[in-house]
């Protein structure tokens, strides 16, 4: 049997590549060594330009439980100092809070509405690559099989097997003077406040916010609701330089209270939730910040974790993933379809890496700063007159969205939206929105004429079966560009302001070739 393309992992990021390839008329196999979905808990949410991206595939009302858009935040933190976002006129922090094993079910039962195969309770053992495919051993309930795939993506997490197996390098960090605990906790109602929901200590009359870093002398304290109304809290520590616990022995409810005695100076009153759970208790020892040496290795690739471990302060892991899902889905399905131009697969490391690079950067300056350390805290104050400036904060919050993300495309893309994500044409399209909505919902690629003449439509004729034409109307100056063309993840890969005549046909001509291959 050979396959396409064989995606080894069936976590967040896995399915939504599965769901990308069966949008671009792929049918993709996925493996996972789970005989079930799992309800651990773990990522409490989506934070940054990923809200947006599945907004624009149609699932944020099924992760959201509401209609859209989806809303920037007012409020959010940088290594635990407030950011107030409320002043920004382009705020460009969104939030989803949706618990991870939520996200999985709805990309899942989106998975298996497109049609992708998934086999649960099946582990990658080893695998080896020639030069037309990658030969896959497969241990499943009714025994070990091999596979044949042209194509291999490890979503496996940070202790990829796909990787170790493809022989590719994991450089990077572990900070191992780290220790967290984190865990569910239910607090008195009666220590918190009914308005802002912060936190008093009881003895001390300390006030401590929730959803937030909360830095103090002996580590750093977190709580929050995560589901609203439930009493149960998820309280966490961080710790440095403590005596490390033994990683073979189980965490315990014990542990977690001790841990939180150390860092607040003081006791709190909490106890275990009686609630059915799945609830968390978690330890985690060391930081590990890490990036493969490369995304590809001939017919085999990696995705999310896979490809790049950094630390969760902030949220940005999903965000991170996802995305490399949406802009490997396309590109790897126009390999298969034999269409795509020469180095279009190798532009998912040249255009994903850097982003990882400038998450690691930001994560390991946000826990930097949260140690517990004279110098640093007087960092911390020189940080906190520094984003007392709207533009300072409004460059944090970019950083911490991955909003000020620019793809380099290359010679003929020198207009200033070329390379960034699609703006909100909501509020300025008159006529066409709904039409662009479509077919980015299916992952297709849009020209969208504004000039009101035929010039667009004339340069894109010979990609018109990979590429849709769409003329829109717009506000009279009201978007920088009377024509763009929108990639599949939702970055423009060209625009123009000219508003006459042909648009720089031969330079219109050559990014369609760049991206979308030869003209039929």
């Amino acid at each position: 049997m050979t396959t396409d393309v064989t995606i080894v992992g069936g976590g967040p990021n896995g399915l939504l590549l599965a769901c990308e390839l069966r949008l671009a008329g792929v049918r993709p196999l996925l493996l996972d060594r789970l005989h079930a979905r799992s309800e651990t808990p773990r990522a409490n949410g989506l934070v940054g330009r990923v809200v947006q991206a599945l907004e624009l595939r149609g699932l944020y009302e099924s992760l959201a439980g509401r209609t859209g858009p989806a809303e920037p935040l007012p409020f959010y933190q940088f290594s635990g100092l407030p950011l107030d976002l409320r002043d920004l006129p382009a705020n460009p922090l969104h939030a989803l809070r949706v618990p991870q094993a939520r996200v999985e079910q709805v990309l899942e039962e989106h998975a298996r509405e497109l049609g992708v195969e998934i086999r649960r309770g099946h582990e990658l053992t080893a695998l080896h690559q020639d030069g037309d495919a990658v030969t896959l051993v497969i241990r499943a309930p009714q025994g070990t099989y091999r596979l044949r795939t042209r194509y291999l993506v490890g979503a496996d997490g940070g202790h990829s097997t796909v990787r170790k197996q493809a022989g590719i390098a994991f450089p990077g960090t572990t900070d191992d003077t780290f220790t967290s605990r984190a865990g569910h906790a239910v607090i008195p109602d009666a220590l918190l406040d009914p308005v802002t929901g912060e936190l008093e200590l009881p003895e001390s009359g300390m006030r401590l916010r929730p959803y937030a870093h909360n830095r103090l002398p002996g580590g750093v304290f977190t709580f929050a609701m995560m589901q609203p109304g439930s009493g149960v809290h998820l309280v966490a520590t961080f710790e440095w330089d403590q005596q490390p616990a033994d990683a073979g022995t189980p965490m315990t409810f014990a542990e977690l209270r001790s841990g939180v005695r150390r860092v607040l100076g003081a006791d709190l009153p909490m106890s275990p939730p009686t609630t059915s759970g799945p609830h968390l208790l978690r330890r985690l020892t060391g930081i590990n910040s890490r990036q493969a040496d490369t995304y590809r290795a001939g017919r085999v690739l990696l995705l999310g974790d896979a490809a790049h471990v950094h630390s969760a302060v902030g949220g940005p892991g999903l965000n991170l993933g996802l995305q490399d899902a949406l802009n490997l889905g396309w590109k790897l399905a126009a390999q298969i379809h034999g269409w795509a131009p020469p180095g279009l697969l190798d532009t998912y490391q040249s255009e994903r890496a850097p982003v990882s690079r400038r998450v690691l950067m930001q994560t390991r300056a946000q826990m930097a700063l949260m140690r517990p350390a004279a110098d640093i805290t007087a960092v911390r104050d020189l940080l906190t007159e520094l984003l007392a400036e709207p533009g300072n904060r409004a460059r944090t919050a970019a950083l911490l969205a991955g909003t000020d993300i620019r793809y380099d495309l290359g010679p003929g893309t020198g207009h200033p939206l070329a390379g960034r994500w699609l703006p909100d044409l909501r509020s300025h399209i008159t006529e066409g929105w709904p039409q662009i909505a479509e077919r980015l919902r299916v992952a297709r690629p849009v020209l969208v004429d504004l000039t009101e003449n035929s010039a667009v439509a004339e340069a894109a004729d010979g990609w018109t079966d990979r590429v849709d034409v769409i003329t829109a109307r717009s506000v009279a100056r009201s978007l920088p560009a009377s024509a763009f063309l929108v990639r599949p993840d939702g970055y423009l890969a060209w625009a123009t302001d000219e508003t006459a005549g042909p648009p720089r046909r031969h330079s219109l001509a050559e990014v369609l070739a760049t991206w979308f291959g030869t003209a039929t």
